[in-house]
């Protein structure tokens, strides 16, 4: 059986990044990236599984309180709130990645409808920092086995901030090798 982490998709918005199953990457050790936007001029998305201990409210001044779990985005800008949402045109300015799920928008409008208890945890996901690359640096970190890229089934497997083992879902979806890969301990020598 061959155990090589190759990739066969091209990443595109509204697709997943699922990281090589032996990095020990601070960021992106074992994560899941969702691409908002991938062209000649760059890529970014946000790390899915990422989680902070924390509330959004200790950190940003007048944030709601939403029962929801935030995530390291990715490496650049972790100063800032970034958010994911299913809302749509219920938020102006936002903008729609794929399948439903929309990037950004008015942030004061989002803030009123959470205080006012209009929208669910489950429509909204929230980020620090994002991940990005410049034109060509993912596509060359692609060739180099450092990504495989895999398709999104739905808008809720990206919107539920509960899973927990959304990288092991996401390899096991791609095959068998990609199970076995994926059940591995990240340090093969501790076998």
């Amino acid at each position: 059986m061959d155990f090589s982490f190759q990739n066969k998709r091209k990443p595109r918005k509204g697709r997943v990044l699922l990281s090589d199953p032996f990095s020990d990457d601070d960021y992106f050790g074992r994560s899941v990236i969702y691409l908002c936007e991938h062209n000649e001029n760059g890529t970014f998305g946000f790390v899915l599984n990422n989680f902070l201990d924390l509330n959004l409210a200790d950190v940003a001044k007048n944030f709601p309180d939403i029962k929801t779990n935030v995530s390291i985005g990715g490496p650049v800008q972790t100063e800032s709130i970034y958010f994911i949402h299913t809302l749509g045109e219920l938020l102006p300015n936002s903008v729609e990645v794929d399948d439903g799920i929309f990037l950004g928008g008015d942030y004061d409008m989002l803030m009123q409808l959470i205080q006012e208890d209009q929208i669910s945890s489950r429509q909204v996901r929230f980020f620090l920092g994002y991940s990005g690359w410049t034109g060509g640096q993912l596509d060359e970190e692609i060739q180099r086995n450092t990504w495989l890229v895999a398709p999104v089934l739905n808008a809720g497997e990206i919107m539920d901030h509960t899973i927990e083992d959304i990288w092991q879902r996401f390899m096991k979806r791609e095959g068998k090798k990609y199970d076995i890969l994926a059940r591995s301990p990240l340090d093969v020598s501790a076998n």
